[in-house]
């Protein structure tokens, strides 16, 4: 099996550069059992990144993910992220103590702020670096937070400490290419991408379709090769489906030529223009 990259982080931790996301798990009891075996067979893969939020069924996903580690915590790279209108200085500790105990663990990798809202940025930094110092967490980051926003954070007492920004990046948005992820690759912070198949989207496009059948491949296997090429990139996606899982880990072994990357490029023109950061 062709070897996962890796990604570094500021603080010299890698990562694989695929690991796993879990928006929408947590929130059907009937579908718990298959998350968490999806879950598992990734680890088993080696895509020991996972990324949940207490924003995600309302910590379900959390608790999803504490019984896909159970037993094998030191395996896995823990990401989880709070709510703005959480992140004040005391909320956003008490809200990493509620997603701890829902994880069942004692320590999150690497914590996020969902995405900007009320409370000045200033008084959550403040926060990750307390939680950060008590051993509650391993570093702390952003999530949506375009090139200003990231210059603003910069200029915070201990802003700079920033580990990575999550964004909506993929074939289908690939804005922040014009500034935004050269602003990260210049100051060596890694972007992780969010819905990196377009929900599922651009596993139905026509031009990515008729590309991966050249490679035996899928065309959700071409999208999650697109992302991991960039280098800098860690690609998120979800699935509760081992199979599903395995399929992606497989993206990894894809050898494009520069003929078909370029037939990508004419079907998803990266971006000439700044547009603002898109969410969903």
């Amino acid at each position: 099996m062709t070897a996962l990259p890796t990604v570094t982080f500021p603080n010299g931790v890698k990562v694989p550069a695929l690991g796993q996301g879990t928006w929408m798990m947590g929130e059907k009891p009937s579908e718990a059992q298959h998350e968490i075996d999806s879950l598992k067979a990734g680890i088993d893969l080696g895509m020991t990144l996972i990324d949940t939020a207490e924003m995600y069924a309302e910590g379900g996903a959390e608790r999803i993910v504490g019984q896909a580690i159970k037993g094998r915590r030191d395996e896995v790279f823990l990401v989880s992220k709070v709510y703005p209108w959480n992140a004040s200085r005391q909320g956003t500790i008490d809200a990493c103590e509620r997603s701890l105990k829902r994880m069942g663990v004692d320590r999150i990798d690497l914590y996020l702020l969902h995405w900007r809202g009320e409370h000045p940025l200033a008084a959550t930094v403040e926060a990750f670096e307390t939680l950060k110092a008590s051993g509650k967490i391993g570093a702390w980051g952003v999530s949506n937070f375009d090139t200003s926003d990231m210059e603003e954070l910069a200029a915070v007492p201990g802003g700079g400490n920033v580990a990575t920004n999550q964004i909506l990046y993929n074939l289908a948005r690939r804005g922040p290419e014009f500034d935004l992820l050269p602003w990260c690759r210049s100051r060596n912070i890694p972007v992780m991408a969010y819905s990196p198949i377009e929900q599922g989207a651009l596993a139905r496009n026509h031009d990515l379709i008729r590309i991966a059948k050249a490679y035996q491949a899928t065309p959700a296997q071409l999208a999650l090769a697109f992302l991991i090429r960039q280098g800098n990139v860690i690609a998120i996606p979800k699935t509760s489906s081992v199979h599903r899982a395995t399929e992606n880990r497989e993206a990894i072994a894809l050898q494009v030529t520069d003929e078909d990357w370029a037939a990508l490029d004419a079907a998803f023109p990266p971006p000439n223009r700044k547009k603002p950061l898109e969410m969903i």
